[in-house]
């Protein structure tokens, strides 16, 4: 099947249709839904609103371009790869629809791109959010009072080198102020990742090198169930939901292994992987006064995995290494603000607190490998406690917002039951945040804002457990890790159609992978984390503007670091550029084009290889009123997506290449019967260390 053809063919098909229709159409139109009056084409689809991006997507060209992420994909700054959403120069986002925190991305799925309001991205997050966070996007939907039933499903077929399917189903009842839902999801996930790795250093005085090669297959099979219920009245709300999400895995690797000149050795990696996780979720929003709102959230989690690996080599030179590892975490959370006037601005003041118990018992069934990979049982436990206050207030055409947020932080970290007092600590942190802006007009506009922040490492890496990777190689964690801490000042600014954005960063104590030998009576490399001292300079040019059917979305963008490691410097820019396409054509047909490229450079410790050409496209016709949906897309059509990247850290150079398989058509099939917006208003009292756990 050749992809390039279809989707030129469909595009070219679609625009001739377009051609003929463009002087029916009218210029601007008004369409009313539900008392909701929308303005076509009024308004700049992106503003900068201080140092907030407002994209506004009802009566604009994306309308009717699929689901929520293909809404994403279209909007500056944000990228989506793989159901992946990620905003460029940011890590850690959290993602919102109508304040109900997004803990898994399918619900993006199911949300349609005709039921979104608006869209925010937030690059300067404040003091209400955790200071990990580095960018949240609030997604608003349009409004919907009609009671009644409601009912969506969403079936996905992928076709790359294996098959996938996915379904969704979301139903929702709602009759008067109460509102009750429930939905659940399947998804079968097959995914191939090819490449190699080679490793070159001196070793006892001679020039080694270590080299092994990959063919990653994963096998995926996860659920989601979730039911709950919703109370709005005019003055207050509440509501509750839990879900429950079981997943099976099965991983294989199969490749060789050499060393200098001697001969390939046959190797097969096998892991079983099966967990699942609870989560409940309730909250409350009311005002206690006329001018007070009172808003609280809180979150139980309790997840547990279960991991077992085999490593065997055909050949019986090497015996079979085993190993298993049980996982498990709790969370406890909660958070509780008020919002109100003062000095004829804003307040928002709160609390938010949480308690996270991680463990890891890893088990090393090879007595041979046990000596320098040995079995050990870790132990986590953190109690978290913040308090925050953010004021805005407009004074004429200036935006003003201060905040400020205390944490206290008290990490326990056992080994086999004994405290490391080494790792163990108490941390007293005060990060204040402050943005200013001025809009000269609606197509005018300046930012700059100042924000300090504490990024935690994952959970993951803040173990001391190491595992096999082959016979010379092993990963690990690095208990040892310190919290980041990170400066951030960023420029804002739109002109007309133009929009720039420029962060300097100055990180102490982030972290990143480093390759060392590993101190054993043989050869080992160990990758594991390091803490390290980051600058960094980020720039990215947009233009987006609506041209009658015809949506582009350009970005050109350039990041550049100071760093060093073991006198090793990294100094090399990386140039990036974006370029989206939406065409909304008559008859309900949308065409996407989305193509992308980089240079090579560095970032932390990898220097990337370029792909300057890598295009993903779809096609989508409505049907029935809108009800049905369908599309069909194509990822990576050149086939140039890869991570390849070099390392050179403590005298040793690392050369990885990989090719994901990122290439295929998705067929897509909605249908929707008297879709509804629910009314849940609950945030979330703990995104941050959901993402840690």
């Amino acid at each position: 099947m050749d992809i390039t053809k279809i989707i030129t063919s469909a595009a070219l098909a679609a625009l001739a249709l377009s051609v003929q229709a463009q002087e029916a159409m009218p210029s601007d139109s008004l369409s009313r839904e539900l008392q909701e009056v929308v303005v076509t084409a009024k308004q700049p689809a992106t503003r900068l609103v201080g140092s907030t991006l407002v994209s506004t997507i009802a009566g604009s060209n994306l309308q009717h371009v699929g689901t929520a992420f293909d809404v994403l994909a279209q909007l500056p700054m944000i990228q989506v790869h793989d159901d992946e959403v990620s905003v460029t120069g940011r890590s850690n986002i959290e993602i919102y629809i109508d304040g109900r925190p997004l803990h898994d991305t399918y619900q993006l799925q199911q949300l349609q791109s005709e039921n979104i309001r608006k869209v925010e991205l937030l690059m300067a997050p404040g003091a209400s959010y955790a200071s990990t966070t580095g960018a949240v996007l609030k997604i608003t939907t349009r409004r919907a009072f009609v009671d009644g039933l409601s009912v969506t499903d969403r079936l996905q077929v992928k076709a790359r080198r294996k098959w996938s399917v996915m379904d969704y189903l979301d139903l929702n009842y709602r009759n008067g102020r109460w509102d009750f839902f429930a939905d659940g999801s399947y998804n079968h996930d097959n995914s191939v990742i090819k490449g190699s790795t080679i490793n070159s250093l001196d070793y006892l005085g001679q020039p080694t090198m270590v080299g092994a090669s990959q063919h990653n297959s994963f096998s995926t099979d996860a659920a989601t169930v979730r039911g709950g219920f919703n109370y709005a009245s005019d003055t207050q709300s509440f509501g509750a939901y839990y879900r429950f999400n079981p997943e099976h895995g099965d991983f294989t690797n199969q490749g060789d292994e050499w060393l200098d000149d001697l001969s390939p050795i046959a190797r097969i990696i096998g892991r079983n992987t099966n967990g699942h996780s609870h989560l409940v979720s309730a909250y409350y929003d009311g005002m206690v006064s006329p001018k007070v709102k009172l808003h609280f959230d809180g979150d139980y989690r309790r997840a547990v995995s279960d991991n077992d690996v085999n490593t065997a080599y055909p050949s019986g030179e090497y015996a079979t290494v085993n190993s298993t590892d049980h996982k498990s975490s709790t969370l406890y959370a909660g958070k509780l603000y008020m919002e109100m006037p003062l000095l004829r601005g804003s307040l928002t003041a709160g609390t938010q607190d949480s308690y996270t118990h991680t463990s890891l018992d890893y088990r090393m069934l090879n007595s041979e490998v046990n000596t320098y990979i040995p079995s050990s049982v870790t132990d986590a436990r953190q109690v978290s406690a913040a308090l925050f206050a953010s004021w805005q207030r407009q004074f004429g055409r200036f935006d003003l917002s201060v905040g400020a947020r205390y944490e206290y932080v008290d990490y326990l970290y056992k080994v086999n039951g004994m405290k490391d007092d080494a790792v163990s600590r108490t941390d007293h942190m005060l990060t204040p945040d402050i943005s200013l802006g001025y809009s000269f007009s609606d197509r005018a506009s300046l930012s700059l804002s100042y924000r300090m922040a504490t990024v935690r490492p994952p959970y993951a890496q803040l173990t001391n457990s190491l595992s096999y990777v082959g016979l010379h190689e092993i990963e690990g964690g690095n208990p040892a890790l310190r919290d980041e801490k990170m400066h951030d000042l960023r420029l804002s600014s739109m002109y007309g159609d133009f929009m720039l954005q420029a962060d300097l960063v100055r990180s102490t104590d982030t972290y990143a992978y480093v390759k060392q030998l590993y101190p054993t009576s043989s050869l080992q490399l160990l990758m594991h984390p390091v803490n390290v001292d980051v600058t960094a300079l980020s720039m990215y040019l947009v233009w987006s503007r609506s041209i009658r059917f015809w949506t582009p979305n350009v970005t050109m963008g350039m990041y550049k670091q100071w760093m060093q490691i073991d006198g090793t410097h990294y100094p090399t820019p990386i140039f990036s550029y974006y370029l989206d396409n939406t065409f909304a054509l008559p008859h309900g047909w949308t065409i996407v084009a989305n193509l992308s490229g980089q240079s090579t450079g560095d970032m932390h410790t990898n220097r990337f290889g370029g792909t300057w050409l890598t295009m993903d496209a779809s096609v989508s016709k409505s049907l029935m009123s809108n009800a049905l949906t369908l599309s069909l897309s194509a990822t990576d059509i050149f086939n140039t997506a890869n991570n390849d990247w070099t390392m050179h850290t403590y005298g040793i150079q690392v050369a990885k290449n990989q090719s994901y398989d990122r290439r295929g058509i998705t067929i897509n099939i909605t249908y929707r019967l008297h879709p509804r917006k629910s009314k849940y208003k609950g945030t979330s009292a703990s995104e941050s260390e959901l993402r840690r756990l």
